[in-house]
């Protein structure tokens, strides 16, 4: 896992994975991505303002995105400016290292298996 410093190990919750990985490679505004994450879910994992936000700005805050206002005006919503975001190097490294652990975490076996499977295959190979 990456570490932020030699005592802080960075790890992300389900939401900032999904939204790093909306953001890789892309500059998006908050609702952009809320549509991304509704649209590709399907409709199963649905997130509003009121969970978007906060956790745009702890991964700000984290160092793992960053923002910048855009320039033009949204008529839609009276003329306000909208916030785009995209990931920072140690966004998409934290990232990446995050998909290696859950990669490895699923080929994880207990040791009893492993060791049931070894006499398995010696018993096999005596014609026990």
């Amino acid at each position: 896992m990456t570490r932020k410093t030699d005592d802080e190990l960075i790890t992300l919750s389900a939401l900032e994975e999904d939204l790093l990985t909306v953001l890789c490679g892309k500059e998006l505004y908050g609702l952009q991505i809320m549509n991304a994450i509704n649209d590709a879910s399907k409709a199963k994992r649905e997130i509003g303002f009121g969970s978007l936000y906060p956790t745009l700005h702890r991964l700000e805050k984290k160092g793992l995105v960053k923002a910048r206002w855009g320039e033009e005006t949204d008529p839609e919503s009276g003329g306000a400016r909208r916030k785009y975001y995209k990931v920072t190097g140690l966004g998409e490294q934290v990232l990446r290292d995050t998909q290696e652990y859950r990669a490895h975490l699923a080929l994880w076996k207990p040791a009893l298996i492993e060791r049931l499977g070894f006499f398995r295959l010696a018993f096999s190979l005596f014609g026990v």
